[in-house]
């Protein structure tokens, strides 16, 4: 048994101080950013949010959406062969991803011969520290040299190296943090996500590696936060959860929202929860939110207007211009009493 003394932090601990600027208004703000990935060479411009290959999220329609706005989407895991046959065709290639766990290899290698014009493959599991996994992502690697892997997910820097060793473009950052998942509760195990952020983002970017801060964010303020730790994109799930794009049945005003590794997702992609073992995900009904745009132009704007507090012309200049106080959460937490 092991203890580490040092201070870890998440959205929640830190605030952005303000700084001097320039800027006289949010609309001089830049949020695009061009990134040229280390192993696909592939040249990406847009902004780069992402939502999360999540039901009710990852979506044909949030897909087409989001790419009108330059935004990614990392597509659900259960759309099959038939899907992908009647429904790529009508969104941007260079704003999505097909999602794959490492059982789906097939499923993969049939989708991409039949859609090689495909740019992004997401390889998406809960515990990213496993050998198989690894493996995985170099299996995938060497049979399409050429695409954008993104792999995950982990939360040390260590782990992070390892996959982009192994072939990663971009490496997803995040255990735990997600508003409907439970694996913190349920197994004891995570990490605090800014903390993660900043050391997974200092490991990949010395390896002309990408990251991802995969969960934790609940609005555009932790979205600034994880862009000003290091973040070369931010993944959303409950933020972009229980709009028209994502489906979903609405009554009374609720949309159901649930964790990939809920009952509620078992259930409906493999028959059940296994026996050896349990639900790390919750299932909770959230209002409904309308159209996604109205959404996305709220995130962005209080992100611009983060950009103009520090003194961030564009949002590659964030980084360098934030810096974070750490908040004596007991002192709030009195105040709030």
């Amino acid at each position: 048994m092991i203890i580490e003394e040092d201070i870890k932090l998440d959205f929640k601990d830190v605030l952005i101080r303000p700084k001097r600027s320039t800027l006289s208004s949010r609309r001089e703000v830049d949020l695009n950013r061009t990134y040229r990935f280390k192993y696909s060479k592939l040249e990406w411009t847009g902004i780069p949010i992402m939502a999360a290959n999540m039901d009710g999220v990852g979506t044909w329609d949030m897909a087409r959406e989001l790419a009108k706005q330059k935004l990614f989407t990392c597509l659900v895991k259960s759309y099959n062969i038939y899907d992908w046959n009647h429904q790529s065709k009508s969104i941007d290639y260079n704003h999505f991803a097909i999602s794959v766990g490492t059982g789906d290899f097939d499923k993969l290698d049939i989708v991409m011969n039949s859609h090689p014009e495909i740019k992004f493959i997401c390889i998406d599991v809960a515990n990213g520290y496993s050998e198989h996994f690894a493996a995985f992502v170099e299996k995938v690697r060497n049979a399409y040299p050429d695409k954008t892997i993104i792999a995950g997910n982990v939360v040390t820097a260590d782990m992070t190296q390892e996959l982009i060793l192994r072939g990663a473009d971009i490496v997803k950052v995040g255990i735990g943090p997600g508003s409907v998942c439970t694996t913190r509760v349920q197994t004891g195990v995570g990490y605090p996500q800014l903390s993660a952020i900043i050391e997974c983002s200092d490991a990949a970017h010395g390896l002309n590696g990408h990251i991802i801060a995969d969960g934790g964010c609940a609005c555009p303020g932790d979205v600034a936060k994880a862009f000003g730790a290091g973040a070369d994109f931010v993944m959303l799930g409950g933020m972009f959860a229980g709009h028209d794009e994502g489906g979903g049945e609405v009554k009374d005003g609720k949309v159901t929202f649930y964790g990939m590794s809920s009952d509620t997702a078992m259930d409906k992609h493999h028959g059940g929860v296994a026996e050896y073992r349990s639900s790390e995900g919750r299932t909770v009904s959230i209002p409904h939110k309308g159209q996604i745009k109205n959404t996305v132009l709220d995130l962005l704007g209080g992100i611009r207007s983060t950009c103009t507090y520090v003194g961030a012309s564009t949002l590659k200049q964030l980084s360098k211009c934030t810096t974070f106080i750490r908040v004596n959460r007991q002192i709030n937490d009195v105040f709030l009493k």
